[in-house]
């Protein structure tokens, strides 16, 4: 086996919470499909096969260390959200949350001197960095709109895809 049974164990908790937060950005999403948002909707679609593809990868990784791979129960997500701005702000402290999930597998594969988890772990950090900025942004695009003016996020949106 190439992986300590504890860090396996750590890793098929964040499988868990990659896959729950899969879910909770298609909640939002639908929160703002039914708001005929298509580029918010659509932002959080991509998000959640995002998450998707990290659960993923965690997965892939179990196995190809020979670890047990075991996927816990996923809690339902929040089904509703009051504004656009309670919804990107869950997505915003989501991402502060897996950030701190991702350091603390990371302080795990340290402490086992475990290089190959390291460097597999270092792709997840770096990602973080960009998931919290763009959410960040986001929110703050959405709370300078205000909710009546979402229509303009959606401007934003367009002009941002153009630039990136």
């Amino acid at each position: 086996m190439l992986i300590n049974p504890e860090l396996a164990k750590a890793i098929n908790a964040q499988i868990g919470n990659e896959f729950g937060a899969s879910m909770q950005y298609l909640s939002i999403a639908a929160h703002f499909q039914t708001q005929k948002l298509t580029l918010l909707s659509k932002l959080f679609f991509e998000q959640a096969e995002e998450e998707k593809t990290h659960a993923l990868k965690f997965v892939h990784y179990i196995l190809d260390t020979q670890g047990e791979l075991q996927i816990p129960a996923i809690a339902a997500p929040k089904p509703k959200f009051a504004t656009a701005e309670e919804a990107v702000k869950a997505a915003l402290t989501w991402e502060q949350e897996v950030t701190g999930q991702i350091n603390r597998l990371m302080d795990l594969a340290v402490s086992q001197n475990d290089y190959l988890a390291q460097n597999f772990l270092q792709w997840f950090i770096d990602e973080q960095l960009e998931e919290i900025n763009k959410m960040d942004q986001l929110l703050n695009v959405i709370q300078r709109a205000g909710e009546k003016n979402l229509l303009m996020v959606e401007a934003y949106l367009v002009h941002m895809d153009k630039a990136g």
